[in-house]
């Protein structure tokens, strides 16, 4: 099949799978993965963060993130202590190797799309 689709309900709205994380506020879901060799997969879903705790996550792949939908105050700081306080719309690429901290008084949501396999994120 070429194009693969997933509605509106099964996919934005539905909450990601909780993700370990120091307040087990911190949810990731993976929608598509291609159909590839597993070196050159990518992979594709939703990512929320809730208040609480923040996040702090070193990436073994590269990804970007589109901010979808911003409640609260929702900052993204690299190791550099470069910090971004982000808005709907708002792109991000993260590269291998890079660690970020995912922060908010409320909650933020992407969409993300990573060079890695299926659930390994």
């Amino acid at each position: 099949m070429p194009m693969l689709y997933k509605p509106r309900k099964d996919g934005y709205e539905v909450k990601p799978a909780q993700i370990p994380s120091p307040g087990n506020n911190s949810f990731l879901g993976d929608i598509f993965t291609s159909d590839a060799p597993l070196d050159k997969q990518i992979s594709c879903g939703f990512y929320k963060q809730e208040k609480g705790e923040k996040l702090v996550y070193t990436y073994s792949y590269d990804e970007m993130k589109v901010i979808l939908e911003v409640e609260g105050t929702y900052t993204i700081t690299d190791e550099t202590g470069y910090k971004v306080t982000v808005s709907p719309g708002d792109v991000f690429y993260f590269k291998k190797g890079t660690t970020i901290e995912f922060e908010t008084t409320g909650y933020g949501l992407a969409f993300f799309c990573g060079l890695r396999p299926a659930d390994s994120g």
